[in-house]
């Protein structure tokens, strides 16, 4: 399962990393890619994860949730 996060108010490489952390510790997650230029995140998971744990992740350490969608 993939699914591509659409993130505002990333704006620097420490908040790459802080989204990055915060991603990889949802369960069933195994690889999140974070790309500052196009605001986005990939994630990869051996299981679905909720569009809300998603959004929540994100929103707890400061970032806002525009879209996520599968791909």
């Amino acid at each position: 399962m993939k699914k591509k996060i659409l993130i505002e108010g990333m704006s620097c490489g420490h908040c790459v990393n802080h989204v990055k952390e915060a991603l990889i510790e949802l369960n069933g997650v195994t690889n999140v890619e974070v790309d500052l230029a196009s605001k986005s995140a990939i994630i990869e998971a051996t299981k679905d994860i909720k569009d809300e744990d998603i959004k929540f992740a994100i929103d707890d350490v400061g970032y806002d949730v525009i879209n996520i969608e599968a791909i």
